[in-house]
């Protein structure tokens, strides 16, 4: 695309009332974005669903002078765009109706790989999820997936610094233009997020900061990725509605349980239990429900760790099972002076951390 196509691209996505969807109509019928800006309004009007109220604005001239303006700063910050018909762009987000017709990308990012994922959730995770999320992107790292989320707090940049960690390509989706970083204090991965993946975002440096535009935000999310996972949601927030855009593309969604009182756990427990998405309990679900396969040349992950940090009543756990067969939870718990409750959760996070796991009957063994 050459410069002055794309400064007719941008003019017609700065035109307000025209979205996404009607811009790539009005592109399909004229032939590019230059040959709409240049039609007569009587003919845009002939256009099947296509309204004076919807292409008032179009023939303004400030749409061109803003785009000129913006296509300086992408020059100057060497940003990639990338145009909706293009071979280069996101191939899944091609499929969805409402998916941009222009993404701004930097970073080293190659999305010519097949496998490609979402993993989204609170920003209040909690000890669980962090732990349950490191494992996932620990064990699908063989698969070699790029895990995409929003470099927001909490389960986002979890999932982005153990992609990082595990030499996985990882795309931060960006709620505002490339100008800026939110949050701010997160601005200290930007450089390794470029240096194993990038950004991508469809919002101009000219774009004020509005919170509607994570919504917005989470179309890219989910259209550009073969599955949504959620970590973990409260009964309301933005996973959810990604988790509900991914849906209605027909993509995959996975969710992982929680108890049902913790807080955290209610969006996921909901989205399971009315079949908006897969159980997740273990993270080789994933591949096994997406048919992932892995070349003859990959190996499995090994889940076992040889050497792992335990807290003094995880070490006391290890310690009574290390030279005993499968014992039962109560028995555990008694052996090592502590409350069932407590050696229950304690049992979680040594199976997270790979060192046991449970057996039927409440019987538990290290691995």
């Amino acid at each position: 695309m050459t410069d002055q196509d794309l400064i007719y691209v941008l003019a017609l996505q700065h035109v307000p009332k025209i979205g996404d969807i009607t811009a790539k109509k009005l592109i399909n019928h004229c032939g590019s974005a230059e040959n709409v800006l240049k039609e007569t309004q009587n003919n845009l009007l002939k256009i099947d669903g296509i309204g004076a109220t919807t292409i008032k604005s179009i023939f303004d001239p400030k749409h061109i002078k803003e785009a000129e303006n913006e296509l300086r700063f992408i020059k100057e910050n060497d940003i990639t765009c990338l145009y909706f018909s293009d071979e280069n762009y996101p191939e899944r987000l091609k499929h969805c109706i409402d998916s941009p017709i222009l993404l701004f990308q930097v970073g080293n990012v190659n999305l010519k790989q097949k496998r490609i994922i979402s993993v989204i959730g609170t920003r209040k995770i909690t000890t669980y999820g962090v732990a349950f999320c490191e494992k996932l992107i620990e064990q699908l790292a063989p698969f070699d997936p790029i895990i995409v989320s929003g470099f927001a707090y909490g389960t986002d940049i979890t999932a982005q610094k153990a992609a990082i960690k595990h030499n996985l390509q990882t795309i931060g989706c960006l709620a505002h233009g490339l100008n800026q970083i939110y949050p701010k204090t997160h601005k200290r991965y930007m450089t390794e997020v470029e240096e194993n993946g990038g950004f991508l975002t469809d919002f101009w440096s000219s774009d004020s900061f509005d919170r509607n535009n994570f919504l917005k935000r989470n179309r890219i999310i989910a259209g550009m990725s073969e599955a949504t996972i959620v970590i973990e949601s409260a009964e309301k927030g933005g996973s959810l509605v990604t988790a509900d855009i991914a849906n209605s593309y027909g993509k995959d969604v996975f969710a992982v349980p929680g108890r049902a009182n913790d807080s955290q756990s209610i969006g996921c427990n909901n989205l399971i239990k009315t079949q908006q998405a897969h159980l997740l309990s273990n993270p080789m679900d994933v591949p096994y429900l997406l048919n992932w396969q892995l070349e003859k040349n990959e190996k499995p992950a090994i889940q076992k760790q040889l050497f792992v940090e335990l807290n003094s009543e995880e070490k006391a756990i290890y310690n009574f099972l290390k030279d005993k067969d499968a014992q039962l939870l109560d028995v555990i718990a008694v052996q090592c002076e502590l409350p069932t409750f407590k050696v229950a959760g304690l049992l979680l996070q040594m199976e997270l951390k790979g060192v046991t796991r449970p057996l039927p009957g409440k019987l538990f063994e290290l691995v």
